[in-house]
C-alpha cells in the first residue's frame, strides 16, 4: 500500500509538470500573439497609406478638370476609392512609359516601334505569351484600357497606335 505522503508528493510533482507545460504554452502563445499584432499593425498602416495615396491621386486628377472648367458629366460615375487598384494610370503631360507596369509598358513600346497600327494577335507573341484565344483577348483588354487612359488610339477597330497626344509622339520613327 502507498502511503498518503507519497501519493501527495506524486500528485504535487504531476501538478508541477502540468504548470510548467502550461507556462511554456502560454509563453509560446504570447510570442505568436505579438507576431500577429505586428502583422495587424503593418496591414493597418498599409491600408491607411493606400487610402491616402488614392485620395491624393484622385485629388490630383480632379484638379486639372476643375482648373480647366471641365465638370464631370451627369451620367459619369466613379468607383469608390480602395475598391480596385489602377494598374495603368491615365496619361497626362510629362508622364513617361516607365510608370506603367511591365506588361503595359511592353505593349506601348511594341506599338511605338511598329511602323503602323498593330492588332492584339500581333502583340501577344512579342510579349512572350502563347497565341491562344485567352491570351489574345486578355491583351486586347489591356489595349482597350490603354486607349481609355490616353496612352493609345484605336482609330479602326482592333488597330492600335500610340495616342496622338501620348508618349513618344514628339519623336519620329524613321
Amino acid at each position: 500500500m502507498v502511503s498518503l505522503t507519497e501519493e501527495l508528493q506524486a500528485r504535487e510533482a504531476a501538478a508541477r509538470c502540468r504548470v510548467e507545460e502550461l507556462q511554456s504554452e502560454a509563453a509560446e502563445l504570447a510570442i505568436r500573439l505579438e507576431q500577429a499584432r505586428g502583422d495587424l499593425s503593418r496591414l493597418e498602416i498599409t491600408g491607411e497609406t493606400v487610402t491616402q495615396v488614392l485620395a491624393e491621386l484622385s485629388a490630383a486628377e480632379a484638379e486639372p478638370d476643375i482648373a480647366s472648367g471641365d465638370a464631370p458629366e451627369a451620367n459619369e460615375t466613379s468607383a469608390p476609392h480602395g475598391v480596385g487598384v489602377m494598374m495603368a494610370p491615365p496619361w497626362r503631360e510629362g508622364l513617361v512609359v516607365e510608370v506603367l507596369p511591365d506588361m503595359y509598358r511592353d505593349i506601348v513600346e511594341i506599338i511605338a516601334d511598329a511602323p503602323g497600327p498593330v492588332q492584339a494577335k500581333q502583340i501577344v507573341p512579342r510579349i512572350g505569351l502563347p497565341t491562344t484565344t485567352g491570351k489574345i483577348e486578355g491583351t486586347r483588354g489591356k489595349l482597350k484600357r490603354l486607349v481609355e487612359r490616353g496612352w493609345l488610339d484605336e482609330d479602326t477597330p482592333g488597330q492600335f497606335t500610340l495616342a496622338r497626344q501620348g508618349p513618344g509622339r514628339d519623336q519620329t520613327n524613321s
